[in-house]
């Protein structure tokens, strides 16, 4: 039996593991091949509610320090492959550690490529993709430079929108509203987004600050691609446009322009395992918002069109995709998320 480590990253990892014990137990007949682990800060984390052994990790590491830590649970746990979250960089940097203690490292990428994906300016700037090119930018880290970004894209571009180079799950993203205020933003419900003016009087205060990214507002369909692959090999890429009306759900849409991004994208940087890009369509068309190199708090919804991704990951990383059959998409499916209540450890 192959044991399978999870360590801290995010909650989406539960489902992941959910979905490789259902698949795994259909596959082998009852007889599992993989025994998951799963590790947290949080000794109540749901996520461990989807393993069959769990651990509480300790708080404060980070760094080569956690790198060490990760080795010596490998060693007492005898981990047979480890999906790193957490320093993943470091970890699948130090990938030889691993397997001379008979570890093998799932990596999505090297530590160079995954620090580029982080940030999102230096990403953007080296970035070739034609089909899906990204919303014109400027990185600002100053007043005087949002001011002279300001006035190079507003008079080209309707709306315009803002985010920090680094972010996750859209942290700190908005749209400039130049029209309502703060306190009317506020009651109307307006999330993401923020009063221009007060924006600027704000960054004005502070003259320099973390690297953010003025952009042009895309106000089409967004569409999240769940991908696996093999060392830049797109294996299958299941996209899910977000529908605008509430309660609608997400429909599973092939578009062609925007898998042969994810198959560029995959081969240039030399993906591997689980990943999610993000797209949104703009005056322009297709446009790439970033590669999200984890698993996407909607993996759930693009497995239940038919493949189930971190499943396939897992087992072809561990045997070779070429013994592996891919389900075909359920294309036009729509999908949602439905919550329910558990009792945590």
């Amino acid at each position: 039996m192959q044991r399978v480590w999870f360590n801290k990253t995010f909650s989406s990892v539960g489902t992941a593991m959910r979905l490789i014990r259902e698949a795994d137990m259909a596959a082998t007949g009852g007889k599992p091949r993989y025994h998951i682990v799963c590790s947290n800060t949080n000794a109540h984390a749901a996520a461990f509610l989807s393993a069959h052994e769990y651990a509480v990790e300790p708080p404060g590491l980070k760094g080569l320090n956690y790198v060490e830590w990760c080795l010596e649970f490998c060693r007492e746990r005898d981990i047979s492959i480890f999906w790193p979250g957490k320093e993943a960089g470091l970890i699948g940097t130090a990938s030889a550690r691993f397997a001379a203690i008979g570890t093998r490292v799932l990596s999505v990428a090297t530590e160079e490529v995954l620090d580029l994906m982080h940030d999102k300016a230096r990403f953007c700037d080296g970035l070739d993709l034609p089909m899906a090119r990204p919303a014109e930018y400027r990185a600002v880290a100053s007043i005087a430079e949002y001011d002279a970004a300001y006035a190079q894209l507003r008079p080209r571009y309707p709306k315009l929108c803002i985010k920090p180079s680094e972010s996750v799950y859209g942290l700190g993203f908005a749209v400039l509203d130049e029209e309502r205020s703060s306190a009317q933003l506020l009651l109307e419900g307006a999330s993401y987004h923020i009063n221009a003016q007060e924006l600027r009087s704000g960054l004005a205060q502070m003259e320099t600050f973390k690297t953010l990214l003025l952009m042009e507002y895309l106000d089409g369909h967004e569409y999240s691609a769940d991908c696996i692959a093999d060392h830049g090999s797109l294996i299958c890429a299941v996209p899910r446009k977000k529908l605008h009306a509430p309660g609608s759900g997400q429909l599973i849409e092939l578009r062609d322009d925007l898998l042969s991004a994810c198959e560029k994208l995959t081969r240039d940087y030399g993906l591997n395992g689980v990943f999610n890009i993000q797209f949104r369509v703009g005056a322009s068309g297709l446009a790439l918002l970033e590669i999200n190199p984890r698993m996407s708090g909607g993996i759930g919804m693009a497995c239940a069109a038919g493949p189930n991704l971190p499943y396939l990951a897992l087992a072809g990383f561990d045997q070779g995709y070429d013994k592996l059959s891919v389900p075909a998409i359920r294309e036009g499916m729509r999908v949602a998320e439905s919550a329910y209540a558990v009792e945590l450890p």
